[in-house]
């Protein structure tokens, strides 16, 4: 049973989900651009999509931060990190789930974020405007790019997402779930880190399988 059980972790560490963009499995990418840089040493992502991560409306996705105005660049920089985690992290195995969607197998569900992540994402972006709760669905997409549905007023994210717990765990359906853990704990994913100092969520990845 240990073997059997060895197995189904080792199966869930060190993988690409089976996405849009995803490599097949993970490796070095020398050329990472930016935020994502922190994943060249074993990275799910190219180094196109790294470069497109930080586009204000990237072919990634076709999707604008700005949509209710600009959204302001300290916010920003929240969202290309959430992104670089999404798309480059093959730390996030034990938190894959399956997606039924056109453009996707598989999606993460759940990923514990550390609170200090969480915390600052939503300190810097409480100023920031948008529309919507859950911006996975229910955009009007008539132009390409995804607009306000009709009836729905831009508000600060402070009124839209009264918490960090809110924003963290709202924004993305359920990707992730707002935690006590502190960075460095090891119970916690870490959306930002020292890449000199090695990749801290291998070892929560191996905990959580």
């Amino acid at each position: 049973a240990t073997a059997a059980a060895t197995g189904t972790q080792d199966s869930v560490l060190n993988i690409c989900m089976d996405a849009k963009h995803h490599k097949t499995e993970p490796g070095p990418e020398g050329q990472l651009y930016g935020q994502c840089v922190l994943w060249k040493d074993n990275a799910c992502c190219t180094a196109n999509t790294s470069i497109e991560a930080h586009q204000d409306q990237s072919y990634l996705y076709n999707f604008n931060w700005d949509h209710c105005g600009a959204m302001p660049e300290k916010c920003k920089r929240h969202f290309i990190q959430d992104t670089c985690l999404y798309e480059c992290s093959p730390n996030l195995g034990p938190w894959i789930d399956q997606a039924d969607n056109s453009w996707r197998k598989e999606r993460i569900r759940d990923v514990p974020l550390c609170r200090e992540d969480c915390e600052q994402w939503w300190e810097d972006c409480q100023d920031a405007v948008t529309c919507k709760v859950n911006w996975h669905t229910g955009w009007n997409w008539t132009t390409g790019t995804n607009q306000c549905p009709k009836g729905a007023m831009c508000q600060k994210f402070k009124y839209v997402f009264p918490t960090a717990a809110a924003l963290c765990e709202q924004v993305w359906s359920g990707s992730y779930r707002y935690t006590s853990h502190h960075r460095g704990s090891g119970r916690c994913i870490q959306m930002w880190f020292d890449p000199a100092q090695g990749n801290p969520n291998v070892a929560v990845a191996q905990y959580y399988a």
